[in-house]
């Protein structure tokens, strides 16, 4: 996927736990592991805004952009 989420190393630098993020945003554990690992296919904003607003980051923190090779 051409779309990296690196919520974990936001949670790393702040020494948070996934379970300590669900509950500060009001999502499930699962969920947020779900995001954690990449295995994600959509965010809804809300849940970014949350995010970003629970672990003082910006969503460019979070998501980044890896281009994937060109088919031939």
């Amino acid at each position: 996927m051409a779309i990296v989420i690196n919520l974990d190393v936001e949670l790393a630098k702040r020494k948070m736990s996934v379970a300590e993020l669900a509950a500060a945003i009001g999502i499930t554990p699962a969920n947020v592991f779900v995001l954690k690992s990449g295995r994600a296919k959509a965010v809804r904003f809300t849940t970014l805004d949350a995010i970003c607003r629970v672990l003082g980051c910006q969503p460019g923190d979070l998501l980044a952009h890896t281009p994937s090779p060109e088919p031939e």
